[in-house]
Protein backbone atom coordinates (compact mmCIF):
# COMPACT_ATOMS: atom_id res chain seq x y z
CA UNK A 1 0.00 0.00 0.00
CA UNK A 2 1.09 3.39 -1.03
CA UNK A 3 1.61 6.02 1.55
CA UNK A 4 -0.87 8.11 -0.56
CA UNK A 5 -3.62 5.11 -0.44
CA UNK A 6 -2.91 4.97 3.23
CA UNK A 7 -4.02 8.49 3.21
CA UNK A 8 -7.31 8.12 1.54
CA UNK A 9 -10.69 7.53 3.85
CA UNK A 10 -12.24 4.75 3.36
CA UNK A 11 -15.67 4.72 0.94
CA UNK A 12 -17.97 3.78 3.68
CA UNK A 13 -21.05 5.77 4.00
CA UNK A 14 -22.87 5.32 7.24
CA UNK A 15 -26.53 3.81 7.73
CA UNK A 16 -28.92 5.93 7.74
CA UNK A 17 -30.22 6.85 11.59
CA UNK A 18 -33.69 5.30 10.77
CA UNK A 19 -35.89 3.41 8.23
CA UNK A 20 -37.55 5.71 5.51
CA UNK A 21 -40.09 3.28 3.66
CA UNK A 22 -40.20 6.29 1.07
CA UNK A 23 -37.00 6.24 -0.27
CA UNK A 24 -36.53 2.62 -0.64
CA UNK A 25 -39.99 0.98 -0.82
CA UNK A 26 -41.62 2.57 -4.12
CA UNK A 27 -38.74 2.13 -6.36
CA UNK A 28 -38.28 -1.73 -5.44
CA UNK A 29 -41.92 -1.87 -6.27
CA UNK A 30 -41.83 -0.62 -9.33
CA UNK A 31 -38.93 -2.47 -10.37
CA UNK A 32 -41.33 -5.30 -9.94
CA UNK A 33 -44.09 -4.33 -12.19
CA UNK A 34 -41.81 -3.03 -14.73
CA UNK A 35 -40.29 -6.75 -14.72
CA UNK A 36 -44.00 -8.61 -15.00
CA UNK A 37 -43.34 -10.54 -11.44
CA UNK A 38 -46.96 -9.98 -10.99
CA UNK A 39 -48.50 -10.96 -14.25
CA UNK A 40 -50.07 -13.85 -14.82
CA UNK A 41 -50.16 -15.97 -18.00
CA UNK A 42 -53.86 -17.16 -19.38
CA UNK A 43 -51.33 -20.25 -21.94
CA UNK A 44 -49.54 -21.40 -18.53
CA UNK A 45 -49.48 -24.99 -17.91
CA UNK A 46 -49.76 -24.19 -14.31
CA UNK A 47 -52.43 -24.81 -12.25
CA UNK A 48 -54.30 -21.34 -12.08
CA UNK A 49 -55.42 -19.57 -8.76
CA UNK A 50 -56.75 -16.09 -8.84
CA UNK A 51 -58.55 -13.71 -6.31
CA UNK A 52 -60.59 -10.84 -7.86
CA UNK A 53 -60.38 -7.72 -5.50
CA UNK A 54 -63.42 -6.38 -4.06
CA UNK A 55 -63.33 -3.30 -6.48
CA UNK A 56 -63.10 -0.21 -4.15
CA UNK A 57 -65.30 3.29 -5.15
CA UNK A 58 -63.42 4.98 -7.62
CA UNK A 59 -64.84 8.20 -5.34
CA UNK A 60 -62.67 7.37 -2.27
CA UNK A 61 -59.77 5.77 -0.77
CA UNK A 62 -58.51 2.99 0.75
CA UNK A 63 -59.38 2.85 4.78
CA UNK A 64 -58.44 0.18 7.34
CA UNK A 65 -60.91 -2.03 6.50
CA UNK A 66 -59.20 -2.31 2.81
CA UNK A 67 -56.11 -2.52 4.33
CA UNK A 68 -56.71 -5.52 6.22
CA UNK A 69 -58.72 -7.21 3.52
CA UNK A 70 -56.10 -6.37 0.45
CA UNK A 71 -53.20 -7.73 2.69
CA UNK A 72 -54.74 -10.83 3.21
CA UNK A 73 -55.90 -11.38 -0.31
CA UNK A 74 -52.17 -10.35 -1.34
CA UNK A 75 -50.61 -12.92 1.13
CA UNK A 76 -52.71 -15.55 -0.11
CA UNK A 77 -51.87 -14.64 -3.94
CA UNK A 78 -48.37 -14.64 -3.24
CA UNK A 79 -48.19 -18.15 -1.22
CA UNK A 80 -49.63 -19.58 -4.32
CA UNK A 81 -47.40 -18.21 -6.70
CA UNK A 82 -44.33 -19.57 -4.73
CA UNK A 83 -45.85 -22.96 -4.21
CA UNK A 84 -45.82 -22.78 -8.00
CA UNK A 85 -49.31 -22.01 -9.34
CA UNK A 86 -50.32 -19.37 -12.36
CA UNK A 87 -51.38 -16.84 -10.14
CA UNK A 88 -53.66 -13.47 -10.30
CA UNK A 89 -54.43 -10.76 -8.11
CA UNK A 90 -56.91 -9.10 -10.35
CA UNK A 91 -57.27 -5.10 -9.44
CA UNK A 92 -60.35 -3.18 -10.47
CA UNK A 93 -62.50 0.13 -9.46
CA UNK A 94 -66.28 0.50 -8.94
CA UNK A 95 -67.88 3.37 -10.88
CA UNK A 96 -70.15 4.02 -7.91
CA UNK A 97 -72.76 5.30 -9.21
CA UNK A 98 -74.57 7.71 -7.01
CA UNK A 99 -71.36 8.75 -4.78
CA UNK A 100 -69.60 9.70 -8.35
CA UNK A 101 -72.51 11.51 -10.10
CA UNK A 102 -73.04 13.67 -6.41
CA UNK A 103 -69.32 14.40 -6.59
CA UNK A 104 -69.75 15.38 -9.73
CA UNK A 105 -72.72 17.98 -9.09
CA UNK A 106 -71.43 19.43 -6.07
CA UNK A 107 -68.66 20.47 -8.34
CA UNK A 108 -70.74 21.75 -10.66
CA UNK A 109 -72.97 23.07 -8.05
CA UNK A 110 -69.80 25.60 -7.01
CA UNK A 111 -70.64 26.76 -10.89
CA UNK A 112 -74.06 28.01 -10.34
CA UNK A 113 -74.88 25.08 -12.57
CA UNK A 114 -76.96 21.43 -12.20
CA UNK A 115 -76.55 18.52 -14.80
CA UNK A 116 -79.43 19.57 -16.34
CA UNK A 117 -77.59 22.58 -17.19
CA UNK A 118 -75.70 20.63 -19.26
CA UNK A 119 -77.84 17.65 -20.52
CA UNK A 120 -77.17 13.91 -20.25
CA UNK A 121 -74.13 13.26 -22.74
CA UNK A 122 -72.31 16.70 -21.65
CA UNK A 123 -72.93 15.43 -17.74
CA UNK A 124 -71.31 11.54 -18.71
CA UNK A 125 -68.55 13.54 -20.51
CA UNK A 126 -67.21 15.85 -17.24
CA UNK A 127 -67.72 12.47 -15.24
CA UNK A 128 -65.15 10.73 -17.29
CA UNK A 129 -63.22 14.03 -17.00
CA UNK A 130 -63.28 13.66 -13.24
CA UNK A 131 -63.10 10.25 -13.29
CA UNK A 132 -59.31 10.55 -15.26
CA UNK A 133 -58.05 13.21 -13.29
CA UNK A 134 -59.51 12.32 -9.68
CA UNK A 135 -59.67 8.47 -9.53
CA UNK A 136 -56.15 7.17 -9.75
CA UNK A 137 -56.19 7.77 -5.29
CA UNK A 138 -57.24 4.04 -4.81
CA UNK A 139 -54.06 2.55 -7.58
CA UNK A 140 -51.49 4.76 -6.06
CA UNK A 141 -52.31 3.90 -2.69
CA UNK A 142 -52.04 0.15 -3.34
CA UNK A 143 -49.03 0.65 -5.09
CA UNK A 144 -48.02 2.09 -1.93
CA UNK A 145 -49.17 -0.82 -0.07
CA UNK A 146 -46.61 -3.01 -2.14
CA UNK A 147 -49.54 -4.95 -3.39
CA UNK A 148 -49.01 -7.73 -6.26
CA UNK A 149 -51.38 -7.34 -8.29
CA UNK A 150 -51.40 -7.27 -12.23
CA UNK A 151 -51.50 -4.35 -13.12
CA UNK A 152 -51.78 -4.82 -17.31
CA UNK A 153 -55.28 -6.16 -16.50
CA UNK A 154 -56.62 -3.63 -14.53
CA UNK A 155 -60.36 -2.80 -15.14
CA UNK A 156 -63.07 -0.05 -14.39
CA UNK A 157 -66.49 -1.12 -13.97
CA UNK A 158 -67.89 1.18 -16.65
CA UNK A 159 -64.96 0.09 -19.30
CA UNK A 160 -66.39 -1.03 -22.58
CA UNK A 161 -65.98 -5.10 -22.12
CA UNK A 162 -67.55 -4.31 -18.73
CA UNK A 163 -70.44 -2.66 -20.58
CA UNK A 164 -70.98 -4.94 -22.78
CA UNK A 165 -70.94 -7.76 -20.39
CA UNK A 166 -73.60 -6.28 -18.33
CA UNK A 167 -76.31 -5.64 -21.27
CA UNK A 168 -75.25 -8.92 -22.00
CA UNK A 169 -76.20 -10.46 -18.39
CA UNK A 170 -79.32 -7.79 -18.20
CA UNK A 171 -80.38 -9.57 -21.61
CA UNK A 172 -79.95 -13.21 -20.92
CA UNK A 173 -81.79 -12.43 -17.38
CA UNK A 174 -84.85 -10.86 -18.79
CA UNK A 175 -85.13 -13.73 -21.46
CA UNK A 176 -84.75 -16.18 -18.48
CA UNK A 177 -87.81 -14.35 -16.63
CA UNK A 178 -85.11 -13.49 -14.17
CA UNK A 179 -85.37 -9.39 -14.58
CA UNK A 180 -89.31 -7.95 -14.66
CA UNK A 181 -90.65 -4.96 -14.67
CA UNK A 182 -93.21 -3.92 -11.83
CA UNK A 183 -94.44 -0.88 -10.07
CA UNK A 184 -93.69 -1.28 -5.96
CA UNK A 185 -92.61 0.36 -2.85
CA UNK A 186 -88.86 1.00 -3.39
CA UNK A 187 -86.37 3.18 -1.01
CA UNK A 188 -86.42 6.59 -2.81
CA UNK A 189 -83.86 9.19 -1.81
CA UNK A 190 -85.69 12.53 -2.79
CA UNK A 191 -82.14 14.53 -2.62
CA UNK A 192 -80.18 12.18 -5.01
CA UNK A 193 -83.70 11.44 -7.10
CA UNK A 194 -83.41 7.83 -7.55
CA UNK A 195 -84.20 4.74 -6.05
CA UNK A 196 -81.40 3.03 -3.91
CA UNK A 197 -81.13 -0.68 -2.57
CA UNK A 198 -81.44 -1.89 0.83
CA UNK A 199 -78.06 -1.86 1.81
CA UNK A 200 -77.25 1.49 1.07
CA UNK A 201 -80.16 2.35 3.47
CA UNK A 202 -78.59 3.39 7.32
CA UNK A 203 -80.67 2.81 9.90
CA UNK A 204 -80.91 5.18 12.91
CA UNK A 205 -82.87 5.90 15.93
CA UNK A 206 -84.55 8.73 15.39
CA UNK A 207 -86.78 11.46 17.51
CA UNK A 208 -90.05 11.39 15.90
CA UNK A 209 -93.71 12.67 17.59
CA UNK A 210 -96.40 10.67 17.65
CA UNK A 211 -99.66 12.26 16.65
CA UNK A 212 -103.52 10.43 17.18
CA UNK A 213 -106.46 11.49 15.13
CA UNK A 214 -109.92 10.77 14.98
CA UNK A 215 -111.32 9.20 11.64
CA UNK A 216 -114.73 8.83 10.92
CA UNK A 217 -117.91 10.45 11.73
CA UNK A 218 -120.65 10.38 14.81
CA UNK A 219 -120.63 6.46 15.87
CA UNK A 220 -118.17 5.83 13.02
CA UNK A 221 -114.87 6.65 14.26
CA UNK A 222 -111.74 5.28 14.90
CA UNK A 223 -108.31 7.17 16.55
CA UNK A 224 -104.83 5.97 14.59
CA UNK A 225 -101.51 6.95 15.26
CA UNK A 226 -98.90 8.17 13.00
CA UNK A 227 -95.41 9.88 13.07
CA UNK A 228 -96.31 10.80 9.29
CA UNK A 229 -99.51 12.53 9.39
CA UNK A 230 -98.44 14.29 6.13
CA UNK A 231 -98.90 10.66 4.14
CA UNK A 232 -102.88 10.90 5.87
CA UNK A 233 -103.93 12.54 2.19
CA UNK A 234 -102.71 9.10 0.48
CA UNK A 235 -104.77 6.49 3.07
CA UNK A 236 -107.08 4.36 1.50
CA UNK A 237 -107.93 2.26 4.37
CA UNK A 238 -107.98 1.64 8.57
CA UNK A 239 -106.99 -2.07 9.34
CA UNK A 240 -107.81 -3.47 12.85
CA UNK A 241 -106.93 -7.00 13.64
CA UNK A 242 -109.41 -9.23 12.97
CA UNK A 243 -109.69 -10.89 16.52
CA UNK A 244 -109.94 -7.39 18.01
CA UNK A 245 -113.78 -7.28 19.55
CA UNK A 246 -113.38 -3.31 19.61
CA UNK A 247 -113.72 -2.99 15.85
CA UNK A 248 -115.56 -5.66 14.75
CA UNK A 249 -118.44 -3.44 14.01
CA UNK A 250 -116.21 -0.92 11.68
CA UNK A 251 -114.88 -4.15 9.47
CA UNK A 252 -116.32 -3.59 5.97
CA UNK A 253 -117.95 0.03 6.40
CA UNK A 254 -116.83 3.26 5.33
CA UNK A 255 -115.60 6.15 7.38
CA UNK A 256 -114.66 9.87 6.76
CA UNK A 257 -111.62 10.75 5.69
CA UNK A 258 -110.29 13.72 7.42
CA UNK A 259 -109.36 16.97 5.28
CA UNK A 260 -110.59 15.69 2.03
CA UNK A 261 -114.23 14.61 0.68
CA UNK A 262 -113.61 11.01 0.63
CA UNK A 263 -114.21 7.91 2.47
CA UNK A 264 -112.18 4.53 3.18
CA UNK A 265 -112.93 1.24 3.90
CA UNK A 266 -112.26 -0.55 7.79
CA UNK A 267 -110.45 -3.61 7.02
CA UNK A 268 -109.26 -6.42 9.09
CA UNK A 269 -105.82 -7.83 8.57
CA UNK A 270 -103.49 -10.05 10.85
CA UNK A 271 -100.36 -7.95 10.01
CA UNK A 272 -101.52 -5.25 12.41
CA UNK A 273 -100.76 -5.38 16.38
CA UNK A 274 -103.83 -5.16 18.45
CA UNK A 275 -101.91 -4.49 21.13
CA UNK A 276 -100.15 -1.21 19.98
CA UNK A 277 -101.15 1.98 20.18
CA UNK A 278 -105.00 1.68 20.31
CA UNK A 279 -104.74 -1.61 17.74
CA UNK A 280 -105.65 0.27 14.46
CA UNK A 281 -103.63 1.81 12.06
CA UNK A 282 -103.78 4.02 8.83
CA UNK A 283 -102.94 2.78 5.45
CA UNK A 284 -100.86 4.20 3.11
CA UNK A 285 -100.38 1.62 0.02
CA UNK A 286 -98.59 3.97 -1.97
CA UNK A 287 -96.02 4.99 0.75
CA UNK A 288 -95.35 2.65 3.26
CA UNK A 289 -93.93 -1.11 2.14
CA UNK A 290 -96.00 -2.93 4.96
CA UNK A 291 -99.13 -0.95 3.63
CA UNK A 292 -98.48 -2.02 -0.12
CA UNK A 293 -98.91 -5.32 1.19
CA UNK A 294 -102.13 -4.84 3.01
CA UNK A 295 -102.87 -3.10 0.09
CA UNK A 296 -102.86 -5.64 -2.24
CA UNK A 297 -104.57 -8.42 0.30
CA UNK A 298 -107.49 -6.27 0.37
CA UNK A 299 -107.36 -4.53 -3.15
CA UNK A 300 -106.50 -1.15 -2.37
CA UNK A 301 -106.51 1.88 -4.30
CA UNK A 302 -102.69 2.82 -4.19
CA UNK A 303 -102.40 7.00 -4.16
CA UNK A 304 -99.00 8.65 -4.60
CA UNK A 305 -99.07 12.15 -3.05
CA UNK A 306 -95.84 12.75 -2.93
CA UNK A 307 -93.46 13.82 -5.89
CA UNK A 308 -90.04 12.64 -6.36
CA UNK A 309 -88.49 15.76 -4.14
CA UNK A 310 -91.01 14.47 -1.72
CA UNK A 311 -93.56 17.81 -2.02
CA UNK A 312 -96.87 17.30 -1.71
CA UNK A 313 -98.77 16.45 -5.32
CA UNK A 314 -102.62 16.61 -3.74
CA UNK A 315 -104.69 19.81 -4.92
CA UNK A 316 -105.59 21.86 -2.04
CA UNK A 317 -104.15 23.79 0.55
CA UNK A 318 -101.16 21.52 1.24
CA UNK A 319 -100.10 21.01 -2.68
CA UNK A 320 -96.22 22.46 -3.22
CA UNK A 321 -95.58 21.80 0.47
CA UNK A 322 -91.98 19.97 1.77
CA UNK A 323 -93.25 16.59 3.26
CA UNK A 324 -91.94 18.11 6.83
CA UNK A 325 -93.94 21.33 6.07
CA UNK A 326 -97.15 19.29 4.99
CA UNK A 327 -96.72 17.60 8.34
CA UNK A 328 -96.71 20.29 10.50
CA UNK A 329 -99.50 22.25 8.74
CA UNK A 330 -101.59 19.35 8.72
CA UNK A 331 -101.84 18.45 12.29
CA UNK A 332 -102.60 22.09 12.52
CA UNK A 333 -105.46 22.10 10.79
CA UNK A 334 -106.23 18.67 12.40
CA UNK A 335 -106.27 19.79 15.45
CA UNK A 336 -108.47 23.25 14.15
CA UNK A 337 -111.14 20.90 13.07
CA UNK A 338 -110.96 18.85 16.29
CA UNK A 339 -109.51 15.93 15.18
CA UNK A 340 -106.15 15.60 17.42
CA UNK A 341 -107.22 13.20 20.21
CA UNK A 342 -103.54 13.36 21.67
CA UNK A 343 -101.13 15.93 21.35
CA UNK A 344 -98.12 15.30 19.92
CA UNK A 345 -96.09 12.76 22.03
CA UNK A 346 -92.17 12.18 21.47
CA UNK A 347 -91.47 8.93 19.79
CA UNK A 348 -88.08 7.34 18.99
CA UNK A 349 -88.56 4.97 15.73
CA UNK A 350 -86.10 3.72 13.45
CA UNK A 351 -85.56 5.62 10.89
CA UNK A 352 -83.76 4.70 6.93
CA UNK A 353 -81.29 7.62 5.80
CA UNK A 354 -79.43 7.97 2.43
CA UNK A 355 -75.95 6.32 3.03
CA UNK A 356 -74.88 8.88 0.38
CA UNK A 357 -76.04 12.45 1.41
CA UNK A 358 -77.87 11.25 4.69
CA UNK A 359 -81.41 12.44 3.55
CA UNK A 360 -84.48 10.56 4.87
CA UNK A 361 -85.68 7.80 2.76
CA UNK A 362 -88.86 7.76 1.26
CA UNK A 363 -90.99 4.92 0.93
CA UNK A 364 -92.60 5.52 -3.14
CA UNK A 365 -94.64 3.35 -5.11
CA UNK A 366 -92.27 3.23 -8.28
CA UNK A 367 -92.04 1.57 -11.82
CA UNK A 368 -88.47 -0.51 -10.98
CA UNK A 369 -86.91 -2.90 -12.97
CA UNK A 370 -86.35 -5.84 -10.64
CA UNK A 371 -84.46 -9.16 -10.33
CA UNK A 372 -86.77 -12.50 -9.31
CA UNK A 373 -84.35 -13.57 -6.19
CA UNK A 374 -86.31 -16.74 -5.33
CA UNK A 375 -84.96 -18.78 -7.89
CA UNK A 376 -81.28 -17.21 -7.24
CA UNK A 377 -80.93 -17.82 -3.70
CA UNK A 378 -82.07 -21.46 -4.01
CA UNK A 379 -79.35 -22.59 -6.15
CA UNK A 380 -76.68 -20.76 -3.82
CA UNK A 381 -78.31 -22.33 -0.90
CA UNK A 382 -78.67 -25.83 -2.79
CA UNK A 383 -75.22 -25.28 -3.45
CA UNK A 384 -74.44 -25.17 0.40
CA UNK A 385 -76.62 -27.98 1.36
CA UNK A 386 -75.52 -30.33 -1.30
CA UNK A 387 -71.54 -29.95 -0.21
CA UNK A 388 -70.74 -27.96 -2.94
CA UNK A 389 -69.75 -24.89 -1.35
CA UNK A 390 -68.32 -25.33 2.01
CA UNK A 391 -69.03 -22.24 4.37
CA UNK A 392 -65.97 -21.96 7.16
CA UNK A 393 -66.44 -21.93 9.93
CA UNK A 394 -69.02 -24.09 9.75
CA UNK A 395 -70.99 -22.34 12.57
CA UNK A 396 -71.79 -19.65 10.20
CA UNK A 397 -73.67 -21.65 8.22
CA UNK A 398 -76.82 -20.17 10.73
CA UNK A 399 -76.50 -17.13 9.62
CA UNK A 400 -75.78 -17.74 5.71
CA UNK A 401 -79.36 -19.40 5.80
CA UNK A 402 -80.91 -17.16 7.55
CA UNK A 403 -79.64 -14.58 5.11
CA UNK A 404 -80.10 -16.56 2.03
CA UNK A 405 -84.01 -18.10 2.60
CA UNK A 406 -85.06 -14.87 3.96
CA UNK A 407 -84.29 -12.73 0.33
CA UNK A 408 -86.55 -11.01 -1.94
CA UNK A 409 -87.35 -9.16 -5.13
CA UNK A 410 -84.05 -6.86 -5.96
CA UNK A 411 -84.30 -3.45 -7.59
CA UNK A 412 -81.76 -2.48 -9.76
CA UNK A 413 -82.94 0.60 -11.38
CA UNK A 414 -81.03 3.75 -10.82
CA UNK A 415 -82.36 7.23 -12.03
CA UNK A 416 -78.40 8.39 -12.84
CA UNK A 417 -76.77 9.55 -15.69
CA UNK A 418 -73.97 8.36 -14.79
CA UNK A 419 -73.78 4.05 -15.14
CA UNK A 420 -74.34 1.08 -17.39
CA UNK A 421 -77.56 2.04 -19.21
CA UNK A 422 -80.18 -0.85 -19.48
CA UNK A 423 -80.62 -2.03 -22.73
CA UNK A 424 -83.82 -1.33 -22.85
CA UNK A 425 -86.10 1.02 -25.67
CA UNK A 426 -89.96 1.88 -24.82
CA UNK A 427 -92.70 1.93 -27.79
CA UNK A 428 -95.37 4.67 -27.44
CA UNK A 429 -98.06 2.32 -26.92
CA UNK A 430 -96.59 1.15 -23.53
CA UNK A 431 -94.58 -1.88 -25.19
CA UNK A 432 -90.53 -2.62 -24.07
CA UNK A 433 -87.88 -3.78 -25.96
CA UNK A 434 -85.05 -5.64 -24.39
CA UNK A 435 -82.00 -5.82 -26.81
CA UNK A 436 -78.12 -7.46 -26.34
CA UNK A 437 -75.32 -5.92 -27.41
CA UNK A 438 -75.31 -9.14 -29.81
CA UNK A 439 -78.11 -7.80 -31.60
CA UNK A 440 -76.82 -5.27 -33.45
CA UNK A 441 -76.49 -7.56 -36.84
CA UNK A 442 -80.46 -8.54 -36.21
CA UNK A 443 -81.59 -4.94 -35.74
CA UNK A 444 -79.55 -3.81 -39.57
CA UNK A 445 -81.13 -7.21 -41.40
CA UNK A 446 -84.81 -6.31 -40.14
CA UNK A 447 -84.25 -2.55 -41.96
CA UNK A 448 -85.30 -0.94 -38.70
CA UNK A 449 -83.67 2.23 -38.36
CA UNK A 450 -83.59 4.83 -35.53
CA UNK A 451 -82.36 8.57 -35.22
CA UNK A 452 -79.87 7.93 -32.16
CA UNK A 453 -76.76 6.25 -32.57
CA UNK A 454 -75.29 3.09 -30.46
CA UNK A 455 -72.68 3.72 -28.37
CA UNK A 456 -71.45 1.26 -25.63
CA UNK A 457 -73.61 1.09 -22.77
CA UNK A 458 -76.48 2.62 -24.18
CA UNK A 459 -79.66 1.17 -25.40
CA UNK A 460 -80.74 0.52 -28.52
CA UNK A 461 -83.87 -0.89 -30.78
CA UNK A 462 -84.19 -3.43 -33.07
CA UNK A 463 -86.10 -5.67 -35.29
CA UNK A 464 -88.05 -7.71 -32.67
CA UNK A 465 -91.71 -7.81 -31.69
CA UNK A 466 -92.15 -5.68 -28.54
CA UNK A 467 -93.27 -6.89 -25.54
CA UNK A 468 -94.04 -5.63 -22.08
CA UNK A 469 -91.70 -6.55 -19.14
CA UNK A 470 -92.75 -9.01 -16.35
CA UNK A 471 -94.02 -12.04 -15.09
CA UNK A 472 -96.99 -11.69 -16.88
CA UNK A 473 -95.57 -10.10 -20.28
CA UNK A 474 -98.93 -9.20 -22.80
CA UNK A 475 -98.46 -9.42 -26.75
CA UNK A 476 -98.08 -6.69 -28.49
CA UNK A 477 -98.28 -6.02 -32.19
CA UNK A 478 -95.50 -6.13 -34.61
CA UNK A 479 -96.30 -3.55 -36.14
CA UNK A 480 -95.58 -1.23 -33.38
CA UNK A 481 -91.97 -1.59 -34.03
CA UNK A 482 -92.31 0.65 -37.25
CA UNK A 483 -93.22 3.66 -35.27
CA UNK A 484 -90.42 6.24 -35.33
CA UNK A 485 -91.31 7.58 -31.78
CA UNK A 486 -89.36 4.82 -29.41
CA UNK A 487 -87.48 6.28 -26.97
CA UNK A 488 -84.35 4.49 -24.92
CA UNK A 489 -84.40 3.52 -21.07
CA UNK A 490 -83.20 6.94 -18.82
CA UNK A 491 -82.46 4.70 -16.25
CA UNK A 492 -79.50 2.99 -15.04
CA UNK A 493 -79.11 -0.78 -13.41
CA UNK A 494 -76.79 -0.99 -10.65
CA UNK A 495 -75.31 -4.02 -8.92
CA UNK A 496 -75.79 -4.86 -5.03
CA UNK A 497 -76.15 -7.63 -3.01
CA UNK A 498 -79.89 -8.44 -2.21
CA UNK A 499 -80.06 -7.88 1.45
Amino acid sequence: MTENAAQQPASNPELPTQYTPAEVEGKLYERWVERGYFEADEHSEKPPYSIVIPPPNVTGSLHLGHAFEHTLIDALVRRKRMQGFEALYQPGMDHAGIATQNVVERELGKEGKSRHDLGREAFVERVWQWKNESGGQISGQMRRLGEGVAWSRERFTMDEGLSKAVQTVFKRMYDDGLIYRAERIINWCPRCLTAISDIEVEYQEDDGELVSMLYGEGDETIVVATTRAETMLGDTAVAVHPDDERYKHLVGRQIKLPLTDRTIPVVADHHVDPEFGTGAVKVTPAHDPNDFEIGKRHDLPFLTVLDERAVITVPGPFQGLDRLEARSAIVAALRADGRIVAEKRPYVHSVGHCSRCKTTIEPRLSLQWWVKVEPLAKAAGDAVREGKVKIHPQEMEKRYFDWVDNLHDWTISRQLWWGHRIPVWYGPNGEVVCVGPDDEARRARAGRRTAMSWTPGSPRACGRSPRSAGPNRPTASRSSTRTPSWSPATTSSSSGSPG
